[in-house]
């Protein structure tokens, strides 16, 4: 139980819904639609086209959504891949005869068709009982009418101004005074607005076809973009079943490749091979280990996994090998001796976790990949356009190699733990790259040091990445120097890894249990 002599932040409780997002508006705005009779999936879609708007840094309808979706909490489980494709004219030999062996973050190469639209209106037509013209409006009210900055929100924004001001048309749309917004700003984006609008009266091919397609492919073509109308009409979001292993007795689920959700999975297949109780939370053996299965599983992902439409992903063999194969090899007094992968990171993204009264179930994410996605905004309409595209590899052979309509190897992963078939735990942690791990954490925060879901939220991170030890200023400096005696390269990371959401069932209780991140302003709520 927590110290309530000291800061801190509870745990939330509830008979009947509850939602946790990383803004407190949207979580009130999701609680709103399933107080008016809305579904999981209803007040999950409504909660994130607000924060596309409210916390524009991360998420929109520029960008992509991923989500795991159990109906009353039992049974099937299904995933929906809402990522979006490479234009059809952009092969890896058009960027290896231009001189381009990496897709830079900020070109128009590095925009996928915008999956997040499309994915909504599929997972409102199974799981919903409202529409986008209704469940839209509250994001239309806050980019027509204005919205406060929150704290953490202009935070990124300072961050990322250097961007900003190079981008195309950002400074009109994102620096309406030449400067980073501020907590407490007003921002207004009456553009915006009529987008939303008009995909609220008229649905997904409101934003597919017509006028807002043509501003988006104008747009993206007039600096060197491959994008046409055809490339944005023909996108479809996938609708599958999800991967999973078993961790403690339990079930952990993540959405399959050309989601990351894998690296995840082999993680804890590593790290079910110790005992990890032998160790304190904080100590230099779990941050270790917690290290070498991250290093062994992203070293997996660079080299098997991309669009499985494109290549053979061998998942079964994949979770099952790679645990055997490496962790007998971790030790304890030094590193493994692995290649150093460097994948891009993406340090934003939302993750909204809902359960209704009659227990659906919604693991959520939806992100334009890096703070401000591509700093391309759309000339007239008020579309933040991603750069997903610029985690393909320009490298033919590669699994993950560019070519026309593939998608990328994405980072965001919603998960979802079962027991015997019953939903237990929507959960994601925000924060790119870093995802895979912080689900991990987060997860074994709560099955080996009986943490509840806040305070395995709360509780101090670090990411392996790029041969680097990055640990948050909670990390005490003991477990800093322990690490480096093993041969950990460590420093301190500026912006804080990520964030996270999770929601615990208690069927016999008949409970929800919800924590959010206070990385992120985050809010769990519930009536």
């Amino acid at each position: 139980m927590r110290n309530f002599h000291l800061p801190g932040r509870s745990t939330v409780h509830s008979l009947n819904a509850m939602v946790a997002t990383s803004h407190p508006l949207a979580a009130l705005t999701a609680i709103e639609v399933m107080r008016a009779g809305g579904t999981a999936a209803d007040a999950a879609v409504a909660a994130c086209a607000l924060l596309g708007v409210i916390e524009p840094q991360s998420t929109g309808i520029g960008g992509d959504c991923f989500a795991l979706i159990q109906p009353r909490g039992e049974g099937k489980i299904v995933a929906y891949n809402g990522s979006g494709r490479a234009p059809m004219a952009a092969t890896p030999e058009w960027y290896l005869e231009h001189n381009i062996k990496a897709i830079p973050l900020t070109s128009p190469h590095a925009v996928t068709i915008p999956g997040a639209v499309d994915a909504w209106t599929v997972i409102l037509r199974d799981h919903g009982k409202f529409g986008l013209d209704s469940l839209l409006q509250p994001a239309i009210k806050a980019a027509e009418e204005g919205y406060a900055v929150a704290p953490r929100i202009a935070f990124d924004w300072k961050n990322q101004f250097d961007k900003l001001k190079k981008g195309t048309n950002t400074g009109r749309y994102l620096l309406p005074h030449g400067k980073p917004a501020v907590a407490g700003d007003v921002i207004h984006q009456p553009e915006l607005a009529q987008t939303l609008r008009a995909i609220a009266k008229d649905g997904r091919d409101a934003f597919y076809k017509g006028p807002i397609a043509e501003d988006m492919v104008e747009t993206l073509r007039a600096i060197g973009g491959l994008h046409t109308l055809d490339d944005f009409a023909a996108h479809t979001t996938e609708t599958t079943v999800p991967i999973g292993t078993m961790f403690k007795g339990l079930d952990v689920w993540q959405c399959p490749p050309n989601g990351p959700g894998i690296t995840m999975l082999v993680m804890l297949n590593i790290l079910s091979r110790f005992d990890l109780t032998k160790f304190p939370a904080m100590s230099v053996e779990r941050f270790h280990l917690e290290a070498e299965a991250a290093r062994v599983a992203y070293m997996m992902r660079e080299q098997h996994i991309g669009d499985p439409a494109f290549v053979k992903v061998d998942v079964t063999r994949i979770l099952k090998e790679f645990a055997e194969q490496y962790a007998g090899k971790i030790r304890m007094d030094r590193l493994l001796d692995l290649p150093k992968v460097s994948p891009p990171m993406n340090p934003s993204t939302v993750y909204i976790a809902v359960v209704d009264k009659d227990r659906n179930v919604c693991s959520f994410i939806n992100s334009i990949a890096h703070g401000f996605g591509a700093a391309i905004v759309s000339n007239n309409t008020g579309i933040l356009l991603q750069n997903r595209g610029a985690g393909f590899r320009v490298q033919p052979g590669h699994p993950n190699c560019i070519a026309p309509g593939k998608r990328p190897l994405h980072t965001i992963i919603p998960s979802l733990v079962t027991k015997a078939g019953r939903a237990l735990m929507p959960f994601g942690v925000m924060g790119g790259q870093y995802q895979p791990v912080g689900q991990v954490h987060v997860l074994t925060n709560m099955l080996d040091y009986g943490c509840d879901v806040q305070e395995a939220i709360d509780m101090p991170r670090g990411l392996h990445y790029e041969g680097v030890y990055q640990l948050e200023d909670g990390v005490p400096g003991d477990i800093v120097e322990g690490l480096k005696k093993l041969g950990h390269q460590t420093t301190r990371i500026v912006p804080p890894l990520g964030g996270g959401q999770a929601i615990w069932i208690d069927w016999e209780k008949g409970t929800l249990t919800g924590g959010s991140d206070p990385r992120k302003d985050g809010c769990a709520i519930y009536y």
